[in-house]
């Protein structure tokens, strides 16, 4: 069984990598010679998470999986910073009217927008790499690095074509779910996990309200704006690929869920046993 197992990560590993290395090699061939300058952010973004990589490497924790973890914490963060911003400058300047409009959404471009997507499209590289470097995955089809190629693949298509930008911003602010996400795996590798602790329960409070109405309800409502404007979208990929990308994700959120809710389960446990305990 273990064989079995170490030759299915070892599948997936030579098929991530080989993704990951031609995805390389086109961001490199439209940068140097298509001269897209731009989309050097890709590049800025990578090389910046993976030196926040080496800086917690080697200040706090050699762990891979405390590092990596870590290092996502400060993406989720200054991710979701970025949307913020980039939504509130937007609304303070022209206001919300026609600011979710098809035209806005797919053909224009918010200001910071393009490189806050190239930058964060430069953390899915990096991470991809690192889990592939430490073998922070399991199985023949790791969810994770599925998730991690779609994304390359729609942000990095949308980025070639300069379309759907704004979209592909919006469905950022499911990291502000993530940020929760990485906050519970750091802080129970730090070996705090008393479910009476009050930083534990408002986690979970704050894991729950941002899972729902950031990442499964946002990612709902993008998905059945894109379907409600389809007769909108001119014929081609974008269409086609924007529903294919929003239907993976909306299922990675099902199965996000599932786990989530079985993590919560697991930790309210020890504290029935207790209670039951203490009863008897």
């Amino acid at each position: 069984m273990a064989s079995t197992s170490h030759e299915q990560d070892n599948k997936a590993g030579i098929f991530f990598s080989s993704t990951l290395l031609l995805w390389l090699v086109s961001v490199l061939f439209e940068i140097v010679f298509n001269n897209r300058k731009e989309l050097s952010c890709i590049i800025a973004g990578a090389c910046f998470y993976q030196i926040a990589n080496r800086v917690i490497r080697y200040l706090i924790s050699r762990d891979p999986l405390f590092v990596n973890t870590s290092v996502s914490l400060l993406h989720s963060t200054i991710t979701s910073l970025s949307v913020v911003s980039i939504l509130v400058t937007q609304w303070l300047r022209n206001g919300s009217s026609g600011m979710f409009e098809h035209s806005q959404l797919v053909g224009d471009t918010w200001q910071w927008a393009y490189p806050a997507l190239c930058f964060s499209c430069g953390y899915f590289a990096y991470d991809q790499w690192d889990m592939l470097q430490y073998r922070l995955y399991s199985g023949l089809i790791p969810s994770i690095l599925v998730h991690h190629l779609l994304l390359l693949i729609c942000f990095t298509l949308a980025l070639y074509r300069n379309v759907t930008i704004n979209y592909l911003l919006l469905t950022l602010i499911c990291e502000l779910h993530s940020i929760f996400l990485h906050v519970r795996k750091v802080r129970r590798m730090a070996g705090i996990r008393n479910p009476k602790s009050r930083f534990v329960k408002v986690e979970w409070v704050l894991n729950w309200i941002t899972f729902v109405f950031a990442r499964f309800t946002s990612h709902i409502l993008i998905t059945v704006k894109l379907i409600r404007d389809a007769h909108k979208f001119e014929q081609g990929i974008v269409l086609p690929l924007a529903l294919f990308g929003m239907a993976g994700m909306n299922l990675l959120n099902i199965f996000l869920g599932i786990d989530l809710f079985n993590a919560f389960r697991r930790e309210k446990k020890p504290q029935q046993m207790n209670n039951n305990h203490h009863d008897e």
